[in-house]
């Protein structure tokens, strides 16, 4: 089979394609043939070993996929040859075939094409996750969504509002806040492009505080991080909850004394070690994300596709932050 494989650390440029040996499944695990493959930021940061995870190499990146079932191990129940499958892997993905453990396959529904059933579990999950289980959303309440028109930002977009919230999407153009709006932001707030000044930040800051107003935003999720993140904390609710997704823009340093003056909780959001401990917890999750999507409340947008062969463009395209949405790698 042909694959995409990091051979040694660096960027997407050192990406190669290559014929390796189709893998084997072992007695727990499904082998797929992989149809579509989303592309994460974790894609971009662990082929330059930056990622809490770094599998040892040459392996492919890509840690969601769907695909076709080609064989299953002996011990794996309710999945059988010829069904169609989302499997969350972790990495390997970019390739013609992929393991996924027996626990980590997800029935596609009927009406799901490929190429979004790639894009989906990844993304809604993390944020389904990080809105339910770790921000305790409420129907009624104000969430900001910082880095709102990529993946998982438009996913939490379209989750909160499933959820009954008001949703805030920010943004850093107008192609994108359009964007959010059409898929339900009740507002949005375009930001500008880092890094800041003192007075920067300040301007920042009165931005968030302006877009969610006078009570504030009761869960603020960060999928950016760096200097957005001291600026949005400053325009939460109080008791509110500031989720920690990402850092495309950096690591933020948080002055604590503002958790203190607005006795907010400050909560990381480590979706894929949740899977890893809490199997039956995800299980159910998927089954609320499958119900909202044949119920037309969530719809993942896929903007580009790429061919195996360009996957290392793919992963560069969305570590330059021009993303909206999900880009996809296509095996056909």
């Amino acid at each position: 089979m042909k694959a995409i494989l990091s051979k040694a650390v660096g960027g997407p440029e050192t990406l190669v394609l290559e014929e390796v040996p189709d893998p084997v499944p072992g007695p727990k695990q499904v082998l797929l043939a992989v149809k579509a493959c989303g592309v994460n930021f974790p894609d971009t940061l662990m082929i330059e070993d930056r990622y809490q995870f770094k599998p040892q190499r040459p392996y492919s990146p890509g840690g969601e996929v769907a695909g076709v079932v080609e064989a299953v191990g002996a011990e794996v129940k309710g999945v059988k040859v010829g069904d169609r499958i989302i499997g969350s892997t972790g990495h390997g993905g970019m390739a013609e075939k992929v393991l996924v453990d027996g626990f980590r396959c997800i029935p596609m529904v009927d009406e799901m094409p490929f190429d979004e059933a790639s894009a989906f579990i990844l993304t809604y999950g993390t944020s389904h996750y990080a809105l339910k289980e770790r921000g305790q959303l409420k129907a009624g309440e104000t969430l900001l969504v910082l880095g709102a028109a990529g993946g998982v930002g438009l996913a939490a977009v379209e989750l909160g509002k499933a959820m009954g919230a008001r949703v805030i999407g920010a943004v850093s153009s107008q192609d994108k806040a359009d964007l959010v709006k059409a898929h339900g932001a009740d507002d949005v707030v375009i930001y500008p492009q880092g890094p800041f000044d003192k007075d920067g930040k300040k301007k920042l800051a009165e931005l968030f505080k302006n877009a969610c107003g006078e009570h504030g935003a009761d869960v603020i999720y960060d999928g950016v991080g760096g200097d957005y993140a001291e600026a949005s904390l400053r325009a939460i609710a109080w008791e509110g909850r500031f989720l920690v997704v990402g850092f495309p823009a950096g690591i933020p340093l948080l002055p604590l004394n503002l958790t203190l003056l607005k006795s907010c909780q400050v909560i990381g959001v480590f979706w894929g070690a949740w899977v890893a401990r809490n199997n039956d917890g995800f299980a159910e999750s998927v089954a609320e994300l499958m119900d909202f999507y044949k119920r037309g409340l969530v719809k993942p947008h896929v903007s580009e596709r790429f061919p195996l062969a360009r996957a290392g463009d793919a992963i560069a395209h969305l570590a330059a932050r021009k993303a909206m949405g999900k880009v996809v790698v296509t095996m056909d």
